[in-house]
């Protein structure tokens, strides 16, 4: 094969083969986020064959997500160090081979390993890095990207959902699960599709790191065995690593990663237990499968128009905001659930926590550029599905638990809906005692300094007021109101 030259840009192109990204990345949340949440569609066959509870059954679900999220920075890693295609391919192998092998499985620790997580490793190899990939070819029109990609999960479950429960009707779940193994495949094309991009910035973080081993390799030529030779390697290392996460320290990405962690726990029960709570209150299979279906269309309408309308140039400012909007309207309806005990009560609610999903979902890369940058962009976005790990674990098998203990959904539903609250809250708040530290800030500096200085780089604030000289009586006022995200 010919080697594939790295495109160089010195900004996103916004358009060009950034539409070729677009698509790969919508197949990719096809493959990866569709696929797993159509999982919950084998829920009541998996009980039944093994003849294990819900909590239980709820492992395959946890531990398919878990990984995914968990093994996130390792696909970042892989993507930074060799390239987005050989990433997305390698984990497209390693997904169909677990779906593959699951559907031999025996007994649940089977699946637990094949199904949860030898596919949930393929699909972590997938799923940032193509999301990253996106956020590089776009800037203008980012959002819009972003809400184009991502409405890939909401199509795939709308296809996959009753294709799925006909495929276990026709073949078993045992058929079924080798169907999507060789569907999963898939993702080997869209990774080919990952043309790698040099930006201005990338340039110059390469031009570094390709500095920092000529040196290193130089040392080595000339002593190879000494002591400070290592040393001299490992101090390169760990500035390289101490470069690309150093959003790390930044307050603002603290925030963010506490309220994914809530936010998290709160989205991933429903669809896992959305089809047996409407099995519980006297819905057929194939209406129950219907309603999956519901969410995954109006999942899509969600990532197009929010991302369409935050890109406006009345919301553009707003992203934030809407963010938060989209979590909190999502944990409304989960509070709603428990009382909605019949089809054409929940077909409303799978179109409004169907369409919040969505919109809240398409804005989660948006609102971590604007935090740490495009530079950082596919680490950042690594640690941040990272973050969905440990939730996406214990919150099916906590609401399972929940579900055998109290014979009912209500406290498992009303959790979930107080933590994602909680999350659009607590990500409020943080940015009103910004604003409020700023506005103070800015206050005192005019204050007690007339020849202060204000200005703003995109969402962060700096106030540098110029050193007056000490003769005159007057001391120096600097006042930082955020990091740089360069």
């Amino acid at each position: 094969m010919a080697k594939v030259n790295r495109s160089r840009s010195t900004s996103p192109p916004d358009g060009g083969w950034g539409w070729m990204i677009v698509a790969g990345c919508f197949l990719v949340t096809i493959c990866t986020r569709a696929v797993t949440r159509c999982i919950s569609i084998f829920f009541v066959d998996f009980q039944t064959y093994f003849c294990q509870d819900y909590a239980q059954t709820a492992w395959i679900h946890s531990i398919v997500d878990c990984v995914t999220m968990l093994c996130a920075p390792l696909g970042s890693v892989v993507s930074n160090h060799f390239s987005c295609q050989v990433g997305i391919m390698l984990g497209g192998l390693l997904a169909s081979t677990g779906l593959i092998l699951g559907s031999f499985a025996t007994s649940l620790k089977h699946l637990y390993l094949t199904l949860g997580v030898l596919t949930g490793l393929g699909f972590a190899l997938c799923y940032s890095p193509a999301i990253a990939m996106v956020g590089k070819y776009f800037s203008r029109r980012k959002a819009l990207a972003y809400g184009i990609s991502m409405s890939g999960s909401g199509i795939g479950i709308f296809i996959l959902a009753p294709v799925v429960q006909l495929l276990i009707e026709q073949f078993s779940w045992r058929g079924a699960l080798l169907i999507l193994g060789g569907f999963v495949l898939n993702l080997c094309v869209c990774g080919a599709l990952m043309r790698p991009i040099t930006l201005k910035d990338d340039q110059t973080t390469s031009e570094q790191n390709h500095v920092c081993r000529t040196e290193t390799q130089g040392f080595q030529r000339a002593s190879p065995s000494s002591t400070w030779t290592k040393e001299w390697v490992q101090t390169c290392l760990c500035g390289s690593l101490q470069q690309e996460y150093s959003f790390l320290l930044m307050s603002d990405f603290v925030v963010l990663a506490i309220s994914v962690l809530f936010m998290a726990y709160g989205c991933s029960p429903l669809f896992v237990y959305l089809v047996p709570y409407a099995l519980s209150i006297g819905v057929s299979h194939q209406q129950a499968a219907f309603l999956m279906s519901i969410l995954g269309v109006i999942d899509i309408i969600g990532n197009i128009t929010f991302g369409w309308l935050t890109d406006r140039r009345c919301l553009k400012n707003y992203q934030y905001i809407c963010y938060l909007f989209a979590i909190g309207m999502d944990g409304l309806c989960y509070l709603c659930l428990p009382m909605l005990q019949s089809l054409p009560l929940l077909v409303p609610f799978a179109c409004t926590f169907g369409y919040f999903d969505g919109a809240y979902v398409t804005l989660i890369p948006v609102v971590t550029a604007e935090i740490v940058g495009t530079t950082s962009l596919s680490s950042a976005l690594g640690v941040v599905y990272f973050l969905h790990a440990v939730p996406y674990l214990v919150s099916p098998p906590i609401a399972g638990w929940l579900v055998d203990t109290t014979g009912s959904y209500t406290a498992a539903f009303l959790l979930c809906g107080f933590s994602m609250i909680f999350s659009s809250v607590l990500l409020g708040f943080a940015r009103l005692v910004k604003k409020m530290r700023k506005t103070q800030l800015q206050f005192l500096a005019k204050e007690s300094d007339p020849k202060l200085q204000l200005w703003t780089n995109g969402s962060v604030a700096y106030s540098v007021a110029r050193e007056l000289d000490q003769k005159d009586g007057e001391s120096v006022a600097i006042a930082m109101l955020g990091s740089n995200p360069a």
